[in-house]
């Protein structure tokens, strides 16, 4: 590493992200198809000689120090995902300079929206750059997502982290989790006079709870039952393979793998059509799955939702790992505001809180910023 520049500042940012189809399925090796988000975490590191790094966030009033030599366990809270950055990347072999980091960050906690791997994904940027360090995206994922999984102990998979690093604007981007792989699709229905609709139920999401787990749990014993290691190895037999799984909600689960992945196919041929009542129907239908096969809805998503297509969208579906969060809607623009106001009334008749609506598009993904 080179000598510190305690005159450097570095900024990068990195976004969250939505996922338009394909869920729980990085884990079991399949595919996915999420965009980036305009909204952005922007870290701001200021190198130095110290043996820690302070933190600040604007969503704290005080502040964190991490010793450079933590190890899973030292740090808990909001600042476990920038002190598992640090860990995973000493572990990999690399140095980290010390110094002090500042966040801020207009991707919304708990709402499904992948803030904890923009944080990630932005303290990251900042750390490397002032190292020196020359890695690709694809070690830059697998270090946040090795911090999330091994130091705040979540079980997520690698979805979250290449969505923050791969976005880019009216893009989507197919990810191959078995290969490791991403590529661009054109993702732009502004083109035709369609809005993507984003629905903040309000409620939160938690990744590191023990239904996430559990999911995972079954998806792993589904393969084992087929004798593969993982479901993506029982794609090409079809659903009649899961006839072989033992436990009756495993082989749901395991279902709802298998279709949601060939769904992700699906959207992608669609949107090369720029069909977007199909891919409309498509997330429907992947809605429907994750109510009923995977099990991770909940009736106030599952009001939204359905409330959203009955008012006319052309579909709807939640949208990240579930039990609360976001619904995404793909609607005529002349629409959204028929669309949006019914998805209010329903969720007050109902005695929810009001969800927060907004249009949004795909957006860049993480990099550093000239300040």
């Amino acid at each position: 590493m080179n000598a510190i520049d305690a005159n450097r500042t570095i900024t990068y940012s990195a976004p969250g992200r939505i996922n338009l189809i394909g869920e729980h399925t990085d884990y079991n090796l399949g595919f996915a198809l999420p965009i980036a988000l305009p909204e952005r975490t922007v870290a701001t590191f200021q190198p130095s000689d110290d043996h820690t790094i302070t933190l600040r966030s604007d969503r704290d009033h005080g502040e964190a120090s991490i010793p450079l030599d933590t190890s899973p366990g030292g740090i808990t809270g909001w600042a476990a995902y920038v002190a598992g950055v640090v860990w995973a990347l000493s572990d990999a072999g690399h140095r980290v300079p010390g110094g002090v980091l500042r966040l801020t960050s207009g991707v919304e906690m708990g709402s499904g929206l992948a803030s904890s791997a923009a944080l990630e994904c932005a303290a990251l940027g900042t750390v490397v750059t002032a190292a020196g360090l020359d890695l690709d995206r694809i070690e830059m994922a697998r270090i946040a997502q090795q911090a999330e999984n091994d130091y705040v102990g979540a079980p997520t998979g690698l979805l979250d982290q290449l969505a923050s690093l791969f976005g880019a604007p009216d893009h989507a981007m197919l990810i191959d989790f078995r290969d490791v792989t991403v590529a661009p699709v054109p993702f732009d229905p502004e083109a035709s006079d369609i809005a993507l609709l984003l629905i903040n139920s309000r409620a939160p999401h938690r990744h590191a709870d023990g239904e996430y787990a559990e999911r995972r749990k079954a998806c792993e014993r589904a393969a084992a039952d087929l004798g593969f290691t993982s479901l993506r190895e029982a794609q090409p037999g079809g659903l009649s393979a899961l006839t072989a799984v033992h436990d009756p909600v495993d082989a749901r689960r395991a279902r709802h793998i298998l279709t949601d992945n060939q769904r992700v196919l699906d959207v992608v041929a669609a949107l090369r059509d720029s069909d977007f009542a199909e891919v409309g129907r498509i997330f429907t239908a992947s809605q429907a799955s994750m109510r009923d096969d995977f099990a991770i809805t909940t009736d106030h998503i599952d009001l939204i939702a359905d409330t959203a297509v009955a008012a006319g969208a052309l579909g709807a579906r939640m949208t990240g790992g579930g039990f609360g969060g976001c619904v995404i809607a793909v609607v005529p623009a002349a629409e959204q505001h028929a669309v949006a106001d019914a998805v209010r009334r329903a969720t007050r008749d109902a005695g929810y809180v009001e969800p927060a609506i907004t249009r949004t598009r795909a957006g860049a993904g993480a990099g550093l910023e000239d300040r």
